[in-house]
């Protein structure tokens, strides 16, 4: 039986983190078109437990890409400098979309061992029974 928790665990860490991961995702996409933003940019950490491996997934720090921003050409904006330009953003409309499928597609996967699990315990609770 504490297999099944443990897998229970590992598919409830990765629907955590990859979720954690979407909404950052998603901020960046709302903020695609806001001068001077930062792409976020989300890692993963392996959870320990006494020094020890557990199999368990978190996000860890969140850090902001780097890449120099694209300056803009509009005179009438009002972040313009001088000489008309203002800094975009470096974030990628192709490259967040691309991003909230893998997560979307990694979340459904650790929710499809989640729902087995639980199938399997509810079987074995069922042979117990008889």
């Amino acid at each position: 039986m504490s297999d099944l928790l443990s897998s229970v665990k590992t598919a409830m860490s990765g629907m955590q983190a990859q979720a954690n991961r979407l909404r950052h995702t998603s901020e960046n996409i709302a903020n695609a078109d806001t001068p001077g933003y930062r792409r976020k940019i989300v890692a993963f950490e392996e959870m320990l437990e006494a020094g020890r491996r557990t199999g368990l997934v978190e996000t860890g720090a969140v850090w902001l890409d780097r890449s120099a921003l694209p300056r803009i050409y509009d005179p009438s904006h009002p972040m313009a400098d001088d000489s008309g330009y203002y800094e975009g953003s470096n974030v990628d409309l192709v490259v967040e979309i691309a991003d909230a499928r893998e997560a979307q597609r990694s979340y459904e996967a650790n929710l499809k061992i989640f729902e087995q699990t639980r199938q399997m315990s509810r079987s074995l609770l069922d042979l117990l029974r008889k």
